[in-house]
């Protein structure tokens, strides 16, 4: 399957990327219904106070979305640009795409002088890390927390300074 990068909302997305998350991660973590409507609500909200100076949305689509990651810049002067809702289908993970969104992800970063972005994950998601570290982010903090719905040993990733 070949996927194109996609800048911006499309129709249907909100509720496409909370089903991907809710699916990968119901099937490896056993995250629920509090994750999947955690996800659906705080991506629902970043659409509707979406700023383009700020903030940022990339989808990779085949024409059907099968990728996302988003930047939130709204407190990027702060603590920093917040990025989330990072994930690939199964039918293109290991193609390359994740990478391409995170290159477009951090290249908006960069092109509007964010000092510092974080992320908010949890150990085992090897593939990831490995992505986030080649990338330049590096392991702030780590430690149990229930905040997707179960307790897992969250860990927060962090690119450059403020």
């Amino acid at each position: 399957m070949r996927a194109t990068v996609h800048s911006g909302y499309v129709p249907g997305c909100i509720g496409r990327i909370a089903q991907m998350h809710a699916e990968y991660y119901a099937k490896h973590a056993s995250f629920g219904l509090h994750f999947e409507a955690k996800v659906a609500q705080e991506l629902a909200q970043f659409c509707q106070s979406f700023s383009p100076e700020r903030d940022g949305l990339w989808l990779a689509v085949t024409p059907e979305v099968q990728g996302s990651i988003a930047i939130d810049g709204a407190h990027a002067a702060t603590e920093g640009a917040h990025l989330r809702w990072f994930i690939t289908s199964d039918s293109l993970r290991g193609q390359g795409i994740g990478r391409q969104l995170l290159q477009s992800a951090l290249a908006f970063c960069d092109e509007r002088q964010y000092r510092r972005v974080f992320l908010w994950t949890f150990a085992g998601l090897d593939a990831a890390r490995h992505l986030y570290e080649a990338a330049g982010f590096r392991l702030e903090h780590e430690s149990p927390g229930d905040q997707w719905g179960r307790t897992v040993l969250e860990q927060r990733f962090v690119r450059g300074e403020i």
